[in-house]
């Protein structure tokens, strides 16, 4: 009987080993007649340092962090990572920063946004900007705008902000039917008030109000040519400010557009021109 040569002899016999899965091998001579097979054995594979046993232990981390906030803190120093674990179980809260610090992926709900060592209660607090008033009903609809006129230079409503020279900027807007309306655009500021002392002995704010001059767009002259009182006020500043032989209101914002056509220049009397 031949003696088999292995598994070229009979390529579909599933029992014998294939040669792809043959593991290398490497021989060293005993003697004249026989060879010894020593199999290569593969490194052992290298573990990264954060994932060692006993690298960090949940007891470790109870007994050096026993609030969240100091838990956070150590966690951000280690790996950057944000957590939210304030109100959590203790045990998930601890097994989630170990994680982390393990390099284990964790449920986005537990990572948060903020640099934990923000101490929000010595923040000074910032009070809401709130909207500016509505614009007057009785003016006409934005598309009769006959001209606009817009003044950076106004004194500041504001009496402290006025006393340091601060303006703001005002729009006018006169409308086909002769009403004009101003509006305050801003600008916005902040502005601190209070004084107290913080638990580092520093004195900061008890809060930070806006100073907010927007006024929305309100009527000041009528239909009929009369003024509001705000609007008296305003026309005898605005005609303080001079213009040639004339002056900023007469000029810029009362202003009449004339259209002439040969129909009005042959026939000025024509009501419905």
């Amino acid at each position: 009987m031949q003696k088999s040569n292995g598994p070229t002899d009979n390529p579909w016999d599933e029992s014998a080993p294939a040669e792809t899965t043959a593991p290398k091998a490497t021989k060293t001579k005993k003697n004249k007649t026989e060879w010894v097979v020593t199999p290569e054995v593969a490194p052992a594979p290298v573990t990264p340092a954060a994932t060692l046993a006993g690298e960090y232990d949940m007891d470790g981390l109870m007994t050096d962090f026993p609030t969240a906030t100091e838990l956070e803190r150590f966690v951000y120093d280690e790996t950057g990572v944000v957590l939210q674990l304030k109100g959590r179980a203790n045990k998930l809260k601890y097994q989630v920063a170990m994680d982390v610090l393990n390099g284990v992926e964790v449920d986005p709900k537990f990572i948060g946004g903020e640099n934990p060592y923000i101490d929000r209660t010595e923040l000074v607090p910032i009070d809401p900007i709130k909207e500016p008033p509505a614009r007057d009903p009785n003016l006409p609809d934005r598309s009769q705008v006959q001209n606009t006129f817009y003044s950076p230079v106004i004194p500041h409503p504001d009496p402290e902000a006025r006393a340091q020279d601060k303006k703001v900027c005002m729009l006018f807007r006169k409308y086909g039917n002769g009403m004009i309306s101003y509006e305050i655009m801003g600008p916005l500021e902040q502005r601190p008030y209070g004084e107290k002392i913080d638990k580092f002995g520093r004195t900061r704010p008890e809060v930070i109000k806006w100073v907010d001059p927007r006024t929305g767009e309100q009527v000041i002259q009528r239909e009929d040519g009369t003024l509001t009182p705000q609007g008296k006020r305003l026309r005898a500043m605005m005609q303080t400010f001079k213009v040639n032989k004339s002056n900023q209101w007469d000029t810029w914002v009362d202003r009449e557009f004339v259209s002439l056509n040969d129909t009005v220049a042959h026939n000025p009397w024509d009501i419905t021109k």
